[in-house]
């Protein structure tokens, strides 16, 4: 949902989010289990974001370890999350859409902006369900450094989307030297290729070439389907290739954007900051604006966009 973003990034959101639920021929096709049925809970509305409660249990360590190495590595520059409950945790009227939202903002010293992260689980009409979970990390206008975003769409037990990218702030033609210190020497690259050998993975291509505009030259988009008969299940891979390639994304976020000093001239941090406030507001405008009325209602999807578009544009 920065552009990129956690709850539906637009910026890489497949098109199954962006029609109408019914007759969308690639909803058809997806349908996630989940690790601890909602019945389960007591009280939806004390659903926190950490639980994932909809995704198998590596899809879940995978996230959980994320969002605590983030934590964990910004400590007190962190402030706590003050969303209200009901942004926190949604749900449409008829209880087959859920949703939550997590939101930590930067201390006035910190060059994070904020930590988005958030998770949708929706039934479908055939009888499954979509999850997505994401997590996004932002960073102020007081330094360039690429933002940090993975986004993992769980269709069924077999298969799997994967968004997981550091996407530059700045133009790439324009700053090789930009291009080389954040994509050629971190070496980014060998790890979208080392999950790109894997004989269970393709690319995914987003219909929007505005999306297509804004990811890194390393970005990692995979489409990844297993057959009930291989050896090799989703969770696995998810286990054992998908996390090892995020934690070394994300710490080296961690080590040379968000613990890191670029400093900027008065001009250069204004025209980041442009290029932020652009970004951020056209993944509400491409698909949240006609994706949250359709799961939740306008109601729900008034007062969750209205959430996104404060934090965005403050």
């Amino acid at each position: 949902m920065a552009v990129p973003i956690a709850l539906f990034p637009a910026q890489f959101s497949p098109p199954l989010l962006t029609k109408s639920l019914p007759s969308s021929p690639v909803l058809k096709r997806f349908s996630c289990s989940s690790s601890i049925p909602m019945e389960h809970y007591s009280d939806n509305r004390q659903l926190k974001f950490k639980e994932f409660p909809y995704v198998s249990v590596p899809h879940k360590e995978l996230m959980v370890e994320l969002v605590s190495t983030l934590e964990n590595r910004l400590g007190t520059s962190l402030l706590p999350c003050t969303l209200p409950s009901d942004v926190q945790y949604f749900e449409n009227q008829t209880g087959t859409a859920h949703g939550s939202l997590y939101i930590r903002s930067g201390n006035s010293a910190s060059q994070v902006d904020f930590i988005l992260g958030s998770w949708v689980h929706c039934n479908l009409p055939t009888g499954g369900a979509l999850n997505i979970t994401s997590l996004s990390a932002y960073l102020r206008p007081s330094t360039d450094a690429p933002n940090f975003l993975i986004e993992v769409i769980c269709s069924s037990p077999t298969t799997l989307i994967l968004i997981l990218d550091l996407p530059p702030r700045k133009d790439l033609v324009q700053h090789p030297d930009y291009l080389k210190t954040f994509y050629e020497d971190t070496q980014l690259d060998k790890q979208r290729q080392l999950l790109g050998k894997l004989p269970e993975v393709k690319p995914y291509f987003s219909s929007s070439l505005y999306i297509r505009a804004v990811v890194s030259p390393s970005a990692i988009l995979f489409s990844i389907e297993t057959e009930p008969t291989q050896p090799i299940q989703i969770d696995e891979l998810i286990r054992d290739h998908i996390s090892p390639v995020a934690k070394v994304m994300l710490d080296t976020w961690l080590d040379l954007c968000a613990l890191s000093e670029r400093r900027l001239t008065d001009d250069e941090s204004t025209t980041v900051a442009k290029r932020d406030r652009i970004n951020r507001n056209k993944t509400i405008e491409i698909d949240l604006e006609s994706s949250f009325p359709r799961l939740f209602g306008q109601e729900v999807a008034n007062r969750v966009l209205g959430v996104l578009r404060e934090i965005y544009n403050s």
